[in-house]
């Protein structure tokens, strides 16, 4: 009887034992393992270097603007087509470019007095554009009648290229100013003159 007991346990011990083991190699005839199950999948792909790719698309769009600025001999206003990013900001942007000069390799010569920052552009509803540069502009001005009007309308006739600016006017560190280098009156808006544009030739 007691023979019978241990034949029964010992049994039961060799079927867990079986049994154990057998999932081990289940496990391996199937090629799996468990630490290989407990692995996870990275997260799919999500859409945002879609989107990024887009935005960047986006900022890559560029729009062509006219600068002018003054012939080598000092006497006229010359335009110069230039292609600029194209941002909501247009007109300071276009500004911008035209305080940093003409091109490499152009014969033209730059009208803003070196050092001048534009600090700020408000274009109002009614088609007045109120532009205010740093103390530069006047302070590092070269003078004469000629050169400050080129400078003057060099700024009105860049911005004045917009529909929806009719006529601009300047202020210095946030202060209005009767001239710019003592030659041509600024207090009042001002509008496109075109008689400073140098005609082509045909």
């Amino acid at each position: 009887m007691r023979a019978s007991r241990y034949l029964t346990v010992a049994v039961s011990l060799l079927l867990v034992v079986l049994m154990v083991s057998g999932c081990g190699l289940v496990d391996r005839l199937t090629g799996k393992s468990r630490t290989e199950v407990q692995v996870q999948l990275p997260p799919p792909e999500t859409s945002t270097p879609v989107a990024g790719a887009e935005a960047q698309k986006e900022s890559t769009k560029t729009t062509e603007v006219v600068l002018y600025f003054s012939d080598a001999t000092g006497n006229y206003l010359v335009a110069e087509k230039r292609s600029i990013p194209l941002v909501e900001g247009i007109a300071r942007a276009t500004i911008e470019e035209l305080i940093k000069g003409p091109g490499p390799g152009s014969q033209l010569l730059p009208t803003i007095p070196k050092g001048t920052v534009l600090k700020d552009i408000n274009i109002r509803s009614d088609g007045l554009a109120r532009v205010d540069f740093s103390k530069e502009l006047v302070a590092n001005h070269s003078g004469g009648s000629l050169g400050e009007s080129l400078t003057v309308y060099s700024i009105v006739n860049t911005l004045t290229q917009f529909p929806s600016v009719k006529q601009v006017q300047f202020l210095v560190d946030g202060q209005y100013v009767k001239t710019i280098a003592g030659h041509v009156d600024v207090s009042a808006a001002m509008g496109r003159n075109e008689s400073l544009i140098k005609k082509e030739a045909h």
